[in-house]
């Protein structure tokens, strides 16, 4: 897949999956009406939302750059991408969705998006465990294995991780 394809590929599942995600579900359960909290958790909520928009924009961009293919299961990437935040975090656009969900609820003030984002997370973790971990395993091989040991799946290294130079 050229890089061209891989960006509107990965354009296309940015709208599908985090945008519905943590965009179209919360304003279902919101009207994105506020309950005017405190002005502390509404900039901590902004802050939030930022990081994790930032986040996610970040790891798209790796999957097109880095792994030239898309997030999306039915056009995944031609090498692992373990590179950028991906050296910190197996996982980086589940935690950003969780991030910006939990954001929104600060933001607006609004518990219901609180018992979304963790439903969210129960379904992620999941589906990680589930099917993402056993297919990257057989497509990566011994490469995943040693990627998976050295770097957590939910909680950041505080160093970054480097891959051992390619023989």
């Amino acid at each position: 897949m050229n890089r061209l394809e891989a960006a509107f590929g990965s354009a296309l599942f940015f709208v599908a999956a985090p945008g519905v995600v943590a965009g179209y579900v919360p304003w279902l359960l919101t009207g994105w009406r506020s309950s005017h909290p405190p002005a502390f958790l509404a900039v901590l909520g902004a802050a939030l939302i930022a990081i994790g928009a930032g986040v996610l924009l970040h790891a798209f961009a790796r999957f097109v750059v880095e792994g030239r293919g898309t997030p999306a299961p039915i056009a995944p990437t031609e090498r692992l991408v373990v590179g950028g935040l991906y050296r910190y975090v197996r996982n980086p656009m589940y935690v950003a969705v969780g991030t910006t969900i939990v954001g929104q609820a600060l933001l607006l003030g609004r518990p219901a998006l609180f018992g979304y984002a963790a439903a969210f997370w129960l379904v992620v973790a999941a589906f990680v465990r589930g099917y993402e971990e056993p297919t990257l395993s057989a497509r990566y091989g011994d490469e995943y294995a040693e990627y998976r040991r050295a770097v957590r799946a939910w909680w950041p290294r505080l160093r970054p991780w480097s891959p051992p130079p390619k023989r």
